[in-house]
This record gives structure tokens, C-alpha cells and sequence, in this order.
């Protein structure tokens, strides 16, 4: 099976090709700077992996790209690529939930042999609040235990993961909120930096084209979460006036 994958939702873009050949499998990874240099580089990165490779685009099985919740600019740049580059070559898409690949790739950093865990997987917001799922995993597949939402980072409570079963808390979200995630939240699940790399979109993947998940690429669409990506100025200057009122004497 060959299989790509990219995400570009977060402070990196990420890229991971996988080919199947007489050697067996190989998998090749490509990370650097995310935002605003990942669209000018992301396609370039893509042909050469594939060149290096010797493998043509209307050779792969699926695109994967992270679906989101993330960067609005990143999920629409990782989209539309994919789009381009699956409808010119035929190739059906496959959109992956961004928080699930969090929880995958903080799986296979941490606990890559565990039979069963839960992993509560958090990506930065921005505008001072979190997205966060939260994912059951047994026997090799993943279940959905809490649905992607956002979140306060003050807010964060962890479920109770099953006796036995270890709980695992994923994300990027533990240096930029340091300071406001609760220290109970943090004391009862192993944290784990985590994000949403390609590879873990790779193993995602054969289970997802064997579920019938694969769309065609015009059909292929970024997950949004959050309706509103900034703030009015009557709303920051709303805030700024009950923080002074808050602190006046």
C-alpha cells in the first residue's frame, strides 16, 4: 500500500510517505517550520519525497491530510493541496481527524505494545482556549469517547480512564498554558508532547480505507470547530473594561 500524508494545522508541517515494496515496507518523514512557509514549501517537499521514492502520485492507494480542528490558514492550505494533487492524479482523500492523531502518535511515542489505553488529546486554540477529544483505544482500534470541542484551559478535568488501562494526556498545549492548566488534571494522566504528525495519520489510515472513509478529493473538506477566529474591538475593549473595573480599588 502507498499511502501520503501531510498536516499543516499546527506550528509545523508535517509530511510522510509510505511505500510498499519487494523490501517491505518504508516509511520517510519531512518536518519543518509551519504558518505561513509551510504553503510555499509543502508541494516542493511532497514531489521530491516522491521522486526520492520512485513513486508517482496516481500510484498511491489515498491522500491523508489532517483534517482539523487546528490553524484555519493551515487547514485550508493542507486541503487544498491535497485536492489539487489527488483529483489530477485520481486518488481518493482521506480526512483524519487532527485530535485523533494526536492521541495516535502520543500511543506510539509512549506506549506502542499497551493493549488498551485512553488518551485525551489537546491542541492550542489561540485566543486562550484549547481543543480537546478524547479517545479510548483496545485491540488495535480507535473508539471516540468525547467528541472534539474547545475548551478553557482552567477548565480541563480528566475522565476516569478504566481500572488498569493507562491515561494519557497529548497535545501542545502544556508549555503556552503552563500556568493556567489545573495541577490535578496534569497529576492524574501521564502528559505527553504529542501532535498531529503525518506518520500517525499513515497508521491511521489502513483502517480508515478499510471502513470505507476514503472520499473523492473535490468532496474533501477541513473540520472547523470554532465559528470565530478573532475578536471585535468593541469585544477586546469589553474585556479590557471589566479587567480594570475587576481591579480597581
Amino acid at each position: 500500500m502507498n499511502l501520503l500524508a501531510l498536516d499543516t494545522g499546527t506550528e509545523f508541517l508535517s509530511i510522510a510517505l509510505r511505500t510498499d515494496g519487494a523490501e517491505g515496507t518504508r516509511v520517510v518523514e519531512h518536518h519543518s517550520a509551519g504558518g505561513a512557509k509551510a504553503s510555499t514549501e509543502l508541494i516542493a517537499a511532497i514531489l521530491q519525497m516522491l521522486a526520492d521514492a520512485g513513486v508517482r502520485l496516481d500510484q498511491l492507494d489515498a491522500i491523508c491530510f489532517g483534517s482539523g480542528p487546528g490553524s484555519f490558514t493551515g487547514l485550508r492550505t493542507a486541503c487544498s493541496v491535497v485536492q489539487g494533487l489527488a483529483f489530477g492524479a485520481g486518488v481518493p482523500v482521506l480526512a483524519v481527524d487532527s485530535l485523533l492523531a494526536v492521541a495516535e502518535d502520543a500511543r506510539f511515542r509512549v506506549a506502542p505494545d499497551a493493549p488498551a489505553l485512553q488518551v485525551m488529546a489537546l491542541l492550542d486554540a489561540r485566543m486562550d482556549e484549547m481543543y480537546v477529544a478524547h479517545y479510548g483505544y483496545t485491540q488495535g482500534q480507535w473508539q471516540t469517547l468525547q467528541p472534539s470541542a474547545l475548551l478553557k484551559p482552567q477548565d480541563l478535568t480528566t475522565q476516569s480512564a478504566d481500572v488498569g488501562v493507562p491515561h494519557l494526556l497529548a497535545g501542545n498545549v502544556f508549555t503556552v498554558y503552563a500556568d493556567r492548566l489545573p495541577a490535578q488534571a496534569l497529576q492524574s494522566a501521564q502528559v505527553v508532547q504529542a501532535l498531529p504528525m503525518a506518520a500517525a495519520m499513515l497508521r491511521l489510515a489502513p483502517a480508515m480505507l478499510a471502513a470505507g472513509l476514503a472520499v473523492d478529493a473535490a468532496l474533501a473538506m477541513p473540520r472547523y470547530i470554532r465559528d470565530k477566529v478573532a475578536k471585535t474591538t468593541a469585544e477586546r475593549e469589553a474585556e479590557k473594561a471589566a479587567v480594570s473595573a475587576a481591579a480597581a480599588p
